[in-house]
């Protein structure tokens, strides 16, 4: 299962499981705006940043 981390690794900012978030094939995550200042690569281990996809809550489910 993918692990939905809280936070981007980078400034801290809180990432519910619903926001906007970027992460690599390790689930190294990011939100939008230091993914875009990285160029969309992970500082981590330079792999390739895309779209966290989003979880189901149950008021949408």
């Amino acid at each position: 299962m993918l692990d939905m981390k809280p936070t981007c690794e980078t400034c801290g900012t809180a990432l519910a499981p619903g926001d906007p978030a970027m992460i690599c094939s390790y689930e190294c995550t990011f939100c939008v705006s230091c993914a875009d200042s990285s160029g969309n690569q992970c500082p981590n281990c330079k792999g390739e940043l895309r779209a966290r996809p989003r979880r189901a809550t149950e008021q949408s489910a």
